[in-house]
């Protein structure tokens, strides 16, 4: 096996593994929406990994890396969008929950899996730090000869199936744990930490210089 490919595979599955803000906002809809909506946010998340990767390939995301203003740009309006997600889940955790037919629910439970999926797609087409590191990132694991945009494309393929089956094993975890995340107090309290979890990432990615 190609020596670069073995490379890519340790590298791309150590930074999959690491918490982020697609974790945090995967957290965020499997504890307060369900298993569905975290599915459907990574499926939104990883959409999103793959627009990015796929512009990426085709030189469209240059335009970032170039251009310090539009960068700026769409940096500011991710980081926005995220620490406006996380600024709901705090404001929903400090509010009382609503109890239909003896079943509590949130004002978060009642959006459907679909705005999920939005969420997750938006967090990374949003966030230019995305296509930058597939620009820089996967040209480091394409041999000399290699058809540029097919290679970049496979790689990124699996880095994103691998973000796949990482989150969605990670949704399935917080499912099983449901009995426990989904009693008022503790839901109420993981609310506002991955709430204020999402702001911090939303404020650092503002803050964060090229």
């Amino acid at each position: 096996m190609d020596s670069r490919f073995v490379a890519f595979l340790g590298i791309a599955a150590l930074l999959t593994i690491i918490p982020g803000a697609d974790t945090g906002l995967v957290t965020k809809n499997a504890i307060t929406r369900g298993r569905s909506a975290a599915f459907f946010t990574t499926f939104g998340i990883c959409l999103g990994c793959l627009c990015h990767a796929t512009a990426s390939a085709l030189g469209l995301s240059v335009v970032l890396r170039e251009s310090a203003r539009v960068y700026e740009w769409v940096k500011l309006v991710g980081a926005g969008y995220l620490v406006y997600i996380g600024a709901r889940a705090l404001w929903a955790a400090r509010k009382p929950y609503a109890v239909e037919h003896g079943v509590v629910f949130t004002g978060e439970q009642r959006r459907g899996v679909w705005f999920s999926f939005l969420e997750g797609l938006f967090t990374n087409l949003l966030n230019p730090k995305v296509a930058i590191f597939y620009l820089t990132f996967l040209p480091q694991f394409i041999a000399p000869g290699e058809n540029v945009l097919r290679k970049s494309l496979f790689l990124a393929g699996i880095h994103v199936l691998m973000g796949l089956v990482w989150l969605c094993s990670y949704a399935m975890l917080l499912d099983r744990m449901r009995a426990i995340l989904t009693r008022p107090s503790v839901r109420r309290k993981l609310e506002a930490f991955t709430g204020a979890v999402l702001v911090a990432f939303g404020l650092r990615l503002a803050m964060e210089r090229r």
